[in-house]
């Protein structure tokens, strides 16, 4: 899955936490911000109430399973920045995506 299909995905889900923005920052890889307050996921960078720091590999890895959310976390792979109770948040959202 590329970051734009990933957009589409949340969009087509509805993916994202009401009234919150969370923006997932890949890197050199780009962004994608979960926009609540607007009801939309979009590839634009901007400011948000809560920012996760994840390199795409491990993206991939997390979304397919083979590497925990909470694991990434204490590896120092994926970093939370902003209100953590919306990264908490995000397993149910992204259980979107795979059901």
């Amino acid at each position: 899955m590329t970051k734009s299909e990933m957009a589409a995905a949340l969009n087509e889900k509805q993916a994202w936490l009401p009234g919150k923005r969370v923006k997932i920052d890949f890197g050199d890889q780009g962004v994608v911000m979960l926009d609540g307050a607007a009801g939309r996921a979009s590839e634009e960078d901007g400011a948000a109430d809560t920012t996760i720091k994840i390199a795409w590999s491990d993206w991939e890895a997390l979304a397919s399973g083979q590497l925990d959310g909470m694991t990434a976390f204490m590896q120092g792979k994926l970093r939370v920045e902003g209100d953590m109770s919306n990264a908490m948040q995000l397993q149910g959202v992204f259980a979107k995506l795979r059901g």
